[in-house]
């Protein structure tokens, strides 16, 4: 008699507020895993409370998600996707100019990308009411528009990234989530179509419903 090897295990939140659904990054982790048909199971955490101690030791920044496969523990998604991407070429290029134009963009999304349009959702969210707060948008403002019109210009006709899709997308495009609130990824078409095709993936349907019907087990 064999047993099988234990499921891929992805922590996550057991609730967060509704303008929070589909931007907790175990989602990314989610998608790819649909994308390659690879069944997973979710360990959920109060986002209000401190993740156990032991987690700690799994994820030192207290955040989620974690990734466990056996006897691997990855944090950071970006390292779990490049993981996954590694398993399976559905996600990732196996050699050559599109494997590196695709890691080149899953970096990019997350260091060249990601930390310019953060301030953005932050300011909007929590600062509205500071005095300070419409100066310091416009300046965040600028520098937004001006990566988000080389991300245009990189895309240059392409459906996506690395010419396939891979764990590039998956992180561009749910990085571009976070302005989801704002108008400011309209002001670029080829970009609402590039989000748009993302989102249209039916295994990106499945992970976004799978996000959220774990926040409704705590709303029972």
């Amino acid at each position: 008699m064999t047993t099988s090897a234990p499921r891929p295990l992805v922590t996550a939140f057991e609730w967060v507020p509704a303008f929070a659904h589909g931007l907790v990054r175990d989602l990314r982790v989610r998608w790819a895993l649909e994308e390659i048909d690879e069944p997973y199971d979710t360990e959920l955490f109060n986002a209000r409370n401190p993740r156990p101690e032991e987690y700690l030791a799994r994820q030192p920044f207290d955040q989620v998600p974690a990734f466990r496969e056996g006897d691997i523990d990855i944090f950071e998604t970006g390292a779990i996707l490049l993981y996954l991407g590694e398993q399976d070429e559905r996600l990732l290029p196996k050699d050559g100019q599109p494997r590196w134009t695709a890691l080149s963009w899953l970096f990019a999304a997350l260091n060249s990308i990601e930390p310019f349009l953060v301030p953005i959702t932050i300011y909007d969210l929590f600062h509205q009411d500071k005095a300070w707060m419409p100066e310091a948008r416009e300046a965040a403002l600028t520098i937004c528009r001006k990566r988000l019109s080389r991300l245009t210009d990189a895309l240059d006709g392409k459906d996506w990234l690395a010419g396939q899709f891979s764990i590039a997308d998956i992180t561009m495009i749910t990085v571009l989530n976070n302005l989801r609130h704002t108008e400011i990824v309209a002001e670029y078409p080829a970009l609402v179509a590039y989000k748009a095709r993302g989102e249209e993936r039916p295994a990106y349907k499945r992970a976004l419903e799978a996000q959220i019907a774990d926040y409704a087990q705590e709303a029972a």
